[in-house]
């Protein structure tokens, strides 16, 4: 039906093709519901592969899910904060990434995790990783006759702990000022193995800090290295000045949240070496 019509639209969940609609910004001649795609809602894991979402699964079926809780808490927490309960029960997980709308929860995570995401069109399926995938606001590599159908997630390292932490400016239900994912593996001495730093909800798409992350590479965790970490994370992105934020003041935003997510991931990783609970 896509290749057949390019003005026709796919529909899931509706959270936020409907207001586009309603506010007459985008109305397409075509709406084809998905809703009834059998299995495309599925969640499965699998221990050597990882984790398969179906796009259908709803937000909060994503952040209830077992495994998810499980393996990837930073996942749930992503999901967990996405506006309310009501509109979590109708978004699709699938629907939120082909949106592309950049000040969202659930992508700089699945971009820390290494996701990727399945595309189903005529010819049949291909992969990419999600950090390709998302091109701008807005704006994906979806062909115009394929749709989203599924979200990989590889199997995360057992030493490696991650924090999701966002800023709301206006009311908790908002959409984020800014979002910070920090994962952390601690290495042999209580030094700092490996981090990662991805920057949500500020640029068109999720930015990895890979600067930042060179800092903190064999180093021993501390409130300077920190600090150093989310000053290269304040220079690393160029914020989209609206509403909820001027560029300067998001900039500002994401090092201190920079700081502190490494430092509840540090947290974590030092907990799960001592024997207790990440």
């Amino acid at each position: 039906m896509l290749a057949a019509d390019p003005e026709a639209k796919v529909i899931a969940g509706g959270t936020a093709l409907l207001i586009v609609i309603k506010h007459g910004v985008y109305v397409p001649g075509t709406l084809i519901n998905l809703k009834k795609v059998q299995d495309a809602a599925d969640i499965t894991w699998d221990p050597v592969t990882g984790l398969r979402i179906g796009a259908l699964a709803s937000i909060y079926e994503v952040e209830s899910h077992p495994a998810v809780r499980e393996w990837y808490p930073v996942l749930h927490t992503a999901c967990h904060v996405v506006a309310n309960i009501r509109i979590r029960n109708l978004a699709t997980i699938g629907g939120n990434l082909a949106h592309a709308d950049y000040q969202s929860d659930p992508p700089s995570a699945l971009v820390a995790l290494g996701a990727r995401v399945e595309l189903t069109g005529p010819g049949g399926r291909r992969e990419t990783a999600l950090s390709d995938f998302l091109i701008g606001s807005y704006e994906t590599d979806l062909a115009a006759d394929e749709i989203l159908s599924a979200i990989l997630v590889p199997r995360p390292t057992p030493d490696t702990h991650s924090t999701y932490l966002k800023l709301t400016t206006r009311s908790s239900e908002d959409r984020p000022c800014a979002a910070v994912t920090a994962s952390v593996r601690l290495a042999d001495g209580g030094r700092i193995g490996a981090a990662l730093l991805v920057i949500g909800a500020v640029s068109p798409t999720p930015v990895r800090v890979t600067e930042a992350e060179g800092l903190a590479r064999d180093a021993s965790p501390s409130g300077e290295l920190f600090a150093a970490m989310g000053e290269a994370c304040s220079r690393a992105v160029d914020p989209i000045a609206d509403v909820r934020g001027s560029a300067d003041y998001k900039r500002h935003v994401v090092g201190v949240l920079a700081e502190r997510a490494l430092a509840g991931a540090t947290a974590a990783a030092r907990d799960a070496l001592s024997g207790g609970h990440a």
